[in-house]
């Protein structure tokens, strides 16, 4: 499995957004209190929002917010538009473009392993929901809501 800085700062992000889930929160304090630079979370956030998981708003009180509840968005649905592929091994890949393909792809023992491997994290990562996640951190149930208030400890 590999996850870039690209994906961590992604499911970081939206992490940060689930935790203040249903409010707005602005860039700059997503920025800041994950330790993301601005100007790449920006070309994140626009992705993930080209992507249908958050929207934007614009003026005094603008920012961004999850389009779903925490509960409907997983750690792959982040993963899977910040670094397009989640699992990776050359077993799975017979071409040139990691420069050492599988050098037996029909007769190769590891690659049923390695297909078993990419089912197993997709299927942790497919249902993972940020709910879950925040579920995991310091959390305060909101009465009477489904949300939760939840805050990030720096």
């Amino acid at each position: 499995m590999r996850v870039t800085a690209k994906g961590e700062y992604a499911t970081r992000a939206v992490l940060h957004l689930a935790m203040q889930h249903p409010g707005v929160v602005t860039i700059h304090e997503i920025a800041a209190r994950n330790r993301i630079p601005a100007k790449y979370l920006e070309q994140i956030l626009l992705e993930l929002r080209r992507a249908g998981l958050i929207v934007s708003r614009r003026g005094v009180h603008g920012g961004y917010k999850l389009t779903r509840h925490p509960s409907e968005v997983s750690i792959g649905d982040v993963l899977r538009v910040a670094d397009h592929r989640i699992t990776d091994s050359s077993c799975g890949q017979c071409d040139l473009e990691r420069g050492y393909p599988c050098a037996d792809p029909d007769g190769c023992g590891l690659k049923q392993v390695w297909s078993d491997v990419h089912l197993a994290v997709e299927k942790i990562l497919f249902e993972t929901t940020f709910a879950d996640v925040c579920a995991r951190s310091h959390c305060t149930s909101l009465p009477r809501s489904d949300s939760r208030l939840c805050e990030l400890q720096v």
